[in-house]
């Protein structure tokens, strides 16, 4: 089983437009791949930040939905007109194995 986590920093003063388009990004996603997408928000340390978690079954369903979704003008669309909502440079991505 995989875990994916991807963050970004929230830009100042959007954080209510950055959860609006962190859920709708995870509906989004969810309705286009079957996929339970959770969206965070940190307690401790620096809380200006959003993260979205995902569990596939192995690397290659993760490499699969990702390649499906760098294709799909709707996605692309909506993480454009989000690009605003955040810190440039800021996303951050990670991949763990659960055991």
């Amino acid at each position: 089983m995989i875990h994916f986590q991807r963050s970004g920093s929230i830009a100042p003063g959007k954080t209510a437009a950055a959860l609006v388009f962190a859920r709708e990004a995870a509906a989004y996603i969810k309705s286009k791949t079957g996929l339970d997408v959770t969206v965070a928000m940190p307690v401790g340390g620096n809380p200006n930040r959003i993260s979205w978690h995902v569990r596939y079954d192995n690397l290659a369903a993760l490499e699969d939905t990702q390649g499906k979704l760098l294709q799909d003008k709707k996605y692309l669309d909506m993480i454009a007109s989000s690009a605003d909502c955040f810190i440039a440079g800021s996303v951050h991505d990670e991949i763990w194995r659960l055991l």
